[in-house]
């Protein structure tokens, strides 16, 4: 039995509907000993708004943190945050306001940076932090479509 050309041409422009996934990044080797300079209580402004980020030590295969924004007094977003082994390498999972977890895979690594990638996730689709030279805490959050990405940076509040 042969296929009519009409049932052939529905079946080629179905499959061109279809958008094929995001290719998933390849993740990087590492372990949470290579974040050791993260952990700390880290403070930064965004325009009128004051950023706090507490990232705990590595302990049990994680390290922890909690983020709070607040402008004017009012606190107007908060996040749980985790960095967890897993196969190998390091997953960032972000909770922002408590939505269901997103999580970012660990591409890229050296002494003072790390970037996790979620390309199937909205924005952002890149998290990277680095350790600047003058010690401070440089987060860059970014997507595709053109969109600017974004940075914050964070002072180490001491005890």
């Amino acid at each position: 039995m042969y296929a009519t050309p009409l049932i052939l041409c529905l079946v080629v422009l179905g499959s061109l509907s279809q958008s094929a996934p995001p290719a998933r990044p390849a993740p990087a080797s590492a372990t949470l000993q290579q974040l050791a300079w993260l952990p700390g209580e880290w403070t930064g402004t965004k325009g009128r708004a004051s950023i706090e980020e507490r990232w705990t030590p590595a302990g049990g295969g994680a390290m922890l943190a909690v983020s709070r924004t607040i402008a004017s007094d009012r606190l107007v977003a908060f996040e749980f945050l985790r960095i967890v082994e897993r196969d190998g390498g390091l997953v960032y999972i972000a909770q922002p306001n408590g939505r269901p977890p997103t999580e970012f895979v660990l591409t890229k690594i050296d002494g003072a940076s790390a970037t996790f990638e979620n390309p199937g996730h909205d924005f952002p689709k890149t998290i990277r932090y680095a350790r600047r030279e003058d010690g401070r805490l440089e987060a860059t959050i970014s997507g595709a479509n053109g969109e600017k990405p974004q940075s914050f940076v964070f002072t180490r509040r001491e005890p």
